[in-house]
């Protein structure tokens, strides 16, 4: 399995196999803690390989920098099946996220883990901005 697209944007979709990303971010700034983030999107492209056919458990967590889930575990499942003579495969995934609430200025992470081994992290900062 290889990562080729991992990443926290505004939005995105997926058309015929096609990705397309609005926005890609790592910071996220306002006078005031908390702050409400009103839409964005965890986005994920996984190449998997034919040694990787099957069902795939898919979970991503959002922490603080104590550890400390920021909103529940996001969950899906992936089905990995191969047409005759292809060797790899790709899978988009996007989780929709609404209303994403960071308590306190700080460092964040998105977590994406699969089958429960942690693969890839994300870092997210919530910075203050100055007056």
């Amino acid at each position: 399995m290889d990562k080729e697209v991992f990443v926290l944007c505004e939005a995105a979709t997926e058309m015929g196999g096609k990705l397309n990303l609005l926005g890609a971010f790592d910071h996220i700034y306002s006078r005031t803690a908390p702050a409400i983030h009103p839409q964005c999107a965890i986005v994920l492209r996984v190449r998997f390989y034919l040694i990787e056919k099957g069902d795939h458990k898919i979970r991503v967590n959002i922490v603080d920098e104590d550890g400390k889930q920021i909103l529940p575990g996001l969950d899906a499942a992936i089905s990995v099946d191969f047409p005759q003579h292809i060797n790899s495969v790709i899978k988009n995934l996007i989780m929709n996220i609404h209303g994403l609430k960071l308590e306190k200025f700080g460092r964040y992470s998105v977590d994406f883990a699969i089958d429960g081994r942690h693969e890839y992290s994300l870092p997210l900062h919530f910075v203050r901005m100055q007056q």
